[in-house]
């Protein structure tokens, strides 16, 4: 049984940078593709990054490419989402997911997911 965590949200200014975390127990992340979501109030969930299993090739949406990096460390079954030059648009519950299924940024082909964490950006 795969669990998930993520962590590193919180508040910070436009143009500051955030690292998120999630962190796998039970399986090795290593084996799945893992995206990460998010989900603002009066928004539709979307998703803003893949990672892909075992190369570590990934892919973005639009609106967060080239300002956001998904990365994999998988001795510690851990993939990070650096956020670089925060928006407020940016300001959401963040939240990773895994799947074997189907690699996309479509939530749902996505069995596995964490609890979310909040990043809020000011102007």
């Amino acid at each position: 049984q795969l669990q998930l965590v993520e962590s590193g949200g919180g508040s910070v200014h436009v143009g500051d940078s955030l690292r998120l975390s999630c962190t796998g127990s039970g399986l090795a992340l290593a084996n799945f593709a893992v995206g990460w979501f998010r989900q603002a109030p009066g928004k539709e969930r979307e998703g803003v990054a893949v990672i892909y299993p075992q190369n570590n090739s990934s892919r973005y949406a639009d609106a967060v490419k080239g300002r956001f990096t998904a990365t994999r460390d998988n001795a510690k079954n851990t993939v990070y989402l650096q956020m670089d030059s925060l928006k407020p648009e940016d300001s959401a519950i963040y939240t990773c997911a895994a799947t074997q299924h189907s690699f996309t940024l479509v939530a749902d082909v996505y069995d596995d997911w964490g609890r979310g964490t909040q990043v809020t950006v000011s102007s």
